[in-house]
């Protein structure tokens, strides 16, 4: 058996711990003031005892680190982190020179045991078995065979719950957005944890925070306040859903003192990883383009952060349409260049008519047509044509404007010159 014992620094931390302790071994118990787990099955997955440890306590940044220590059983293990906690220097040999002190059943006896003259592990354990049960009962006896591995130990241990659900008491009032942020960051910790545990990734969350008030100048209030994050893509980065919050919370104005904090998945999806490459434009520092286009959409309103949506129709009009970036996704951005290399990836909305001279369309210059005509006709079959089109369309360079999409209208009767329209743009 291989035990490891954990404490965070901070108490309300214990349940983060336990959860990403659970990414190692489904054997993880919260036990007194200590995370327990037993690693003896799985350090050959994970390349080893050391290599285990370190992937271990290599926790996020916002998530405290905890100290540590191990043993051949569990509480063993936690005697040694106490030990560790005082500054203690190791007890030799181990574990019979551990101090009762730091046994918890021995704690209410250590005044009488300490008269006979016994205070460690291996004298409590070459005195009378029999004498110590008729003097200090069976749990003594019993966390004595735990501990040197004479019987097993039973723990109930932690499960993972099927959805993220968790409320945290604030120490003090919160009137503003920023203090329900400050809070936020222990559940999103939490959150955190949970989505490696579960190898998950969050498109949907919801704050909640209880009103301390029922009735403000005498209107009455809602017993809670709700905002949602959303994500265009499942993440587990606690960086990107904490900036998240932030943007939803400075343009969310609280009714009334809160005093409890509440947070909860709305939607998961199984999580892939995040990307990586080996390639160094892959690796650009910053961050994504979907990250920021949530920010700016949280910031500006959604209506004023939109994305082209690529559309099956011949007519290069109706080829996209503009919806809000949070419900098409940053993905859609792309799709009308995928869709087909010889597309602009800008349309005008409007198509600009060209000047002609000599027979050649100008735009900052004379153009140059690069490609043979594509023709478009749409007619009577296209609900909403209001008359026949007819269109040559060319690639064409421009020395000042670059790439540009033009068309050429067909001649009618009795016109003399086509006329030339900029429709869209290369980048």
């Amino acid at each position: 058996m291989d035990w490891i014992a954990l404490h965070p620094s901070r108490p309300e931390d214990a349940t983060a711990w336990g959860w990403r302790a659970l990414r190692f071994t489904p054997r993880v118990a919260a036990v007194e003031e200590a995370v327990l787990l037993e690693v003896g099955a799985s350090v050959r997955l994970f390349g080893g005892r050391r290599s285990l440890l370190r992937q271990l306590l290599e926790a996020p940044p916002e998530l405290p680190r905890a100290a540590w220590a191990g043993g051949s059983s569990s509480l063993v293990a936690l005697a040694l982190l106490r030990g560790k906690r005082r500054g203690a220097p190791r007890p030799e040999p181990w574990p019979d020179a551990l101090p009762l002190a730091d046994l918890t059943a021995a704690v209410p006896h250590l005044a009488t045991l300490e008269r006979i003259g016994c205070t460690t592990l291996g004298q409590l354990a070459r005195l009378p078995r029999a004498g110590l049960a008729r003097r200090f009962g069976a749990p003594l006896l019993q966390a004595l065979d735990a501990a040197l591995g004479r019987c097993p130990e039973r723990y109930a241990w932690l499960q993972l719950p099927a959805r993220f659900d968790e409320k945290l008491e604030l120490p003090a009032l919160a009137t503003s957005a920023p203090d329900l942020l400050f809070a936020a960051q222990h559940l999103l910790t939490r959150l955190q944890a949970w989505l490696q545990a579960r190898n998950l990734g969050v498109l949907a969350l919801e704050l909640e925070w209880t009103l301390d008030l029922r009735r403000l100048d005498g209107k009455p209030l809602p017993p809670s306040e709700q905002a949602v994050l959303r994500t265009a893509q499942p993440t587990q980065d606690l960086r990107h859903l904490r900036r998240l919050a932030g943007e939803q919370l400075a343009r969310t104005a609280i009714a009334a003192p809160a005093n409890a904090l509440r947070l909860r998945s709305l939607e998961t999806v199984p999580w892939g990883g995040a990307p990586t490459s080996l390639l160094p434009e892959d690796n650009k520092p910053g961050e994504r383009l979907h990250q920021l286009v949530e920010r700016l959409s949280l910031r500006l309103g959604e209506a004023n952060v939109t994305v082209p949506q690529a559309l099956a129709d011949h007519r290069p009009e109706c080829m996209q349409q503009w919806q809000p970036a949070r419900i098409a996704g940053a993905a859609a951005a792309v799709k009308q260049a995928a869709a087909d290399a010889l597309y602009p990836t800008w349309l005008l909305r409007e198509p600009l008519p060209l000047a002609v001279r000599a027979d050649k369309p100008c735009y900052q210059g004379p153009l140059q047509l690069l490609t043979r005509a594509r023709r478009l006709e749409a007619a009577w079959w296209d609900p909403g044509c209001a008359r026949p089109v007819l269109r040559d369309y060319f690639i064409a360079r421009s020395e000042a404007a670059g790439l540009l999409w033009v068309f050429r209208e067909r001649l009618a009767a009795g016109q003399e010159q086509a006329r030339w329209f900029l429709h869209g743009l290369y980048a």
